[in-house]
């Protein structure tokens, strides 16, 4: 489905050019979740944005399904098939969440179908569909909203940046529920995830380590999160690797 071929992205800090990503390569096969893992800094962000199209490489290719959309920005990754999913969703007052659900959707959703987009990721529908996404809501309640966004576009690939990050940990533990239930229901199509949580690596079908801009190992869940988590040595390096034990 997605391939990334000698992927580079370098930045020009201070008037010195700093590179991010160097030289990564790595398949996003159909029906699979991937985790991208490793320690604070290591670019993991980065990647997420050049995957979706916010940013563009300095040098590699992105492939979707065999064809070069390197030049190709986050609007026209969407329409291919491509959903992103920001650490900080954004607060859109004035719309209501069924309206954004529709837009996210592409056509005018029923009520009824909007509620089950919400129940989905562990909402009481009546309780949201017709709430603002402004202010008022929790970050764990934009979170799950978004993640409800989601699942309204069906998307082929659904990148999600770090899902964890400001939120309490009831709605940390919904959401492993929920990517769970994900996992579950997708049919060809794929989900990667940005984190360095335990309980959300441990879903994973493939894990990637990043390490300073490039790929450290990849393989199964079951190759790659014992060398991570397990025994007290590999605490260190876990510990290094920025992974977080689940609660």
């Amino acid at each position: 489905m997605l391939e990334l071929k000698d992927l580079s992205f370098k930045v020009q800090d201070d008037g010195v050019e700093k590179e991010i990503i160097h030289g990564v390569n790595f398949k996003i096969p159909k029906n699979r979740l991937i985790v991208v893992t490793g320690p604070n800094g290591g670019g993991k962000s980065t990647l997420a944005k050049l995957i979706a199209g916010i940013e563009k490489p300095t040098a590699g290719k992105v492939l979707w399904n065999g064809e070069d959309i390197t030049e190709k920005n986050i609007t026209e990754r969407a329409k291919l098939g491509i959903s992103f999913a920001f650490q900080q969703p954004v607060r859109f007052k004035g719309i209501r969440v069924v309206d954004l659900l529709r837009i996210a959707a592409g056509k005018k959703i029923s009520i009824a179908d909007a509620c089950v987009y919400l129940s989905s990721v562990g909402l009481c529908a009546r309780d949201y569909v017709e709430r603002e996404v402004n202010a008022s809501l929790s970050g764990g309640e934009l979170k799950r909203i978004e993640i409800a966004t989601v699942l309204a576009r069906g998307a082929q690939l659904s990148v999600f940046d770090e899902p964890e990050a400001g939120i309490d940990l009831w709605s940390f533990q919904n959401l492993i529920e929920v990517f769970r239930e994900m996992r579950k229901s997708i049919q060809e199509s794929s989900i990667l995830i940005i984190s360095h949580q335990e309980r959300i690596l441990e879903i994973a079908d493939e894990i990637v380590v990043l390490k300073d801009g490039t790929v450290d190992r990849t393989g199964s869940k079951d190759e790659i999160l014992p060398g991570l988590i397990g025994t007290a040595a590999a605490m260190v390096e876990c510990r290094g690797n920025g992974i977080v034990k689940g609660e």
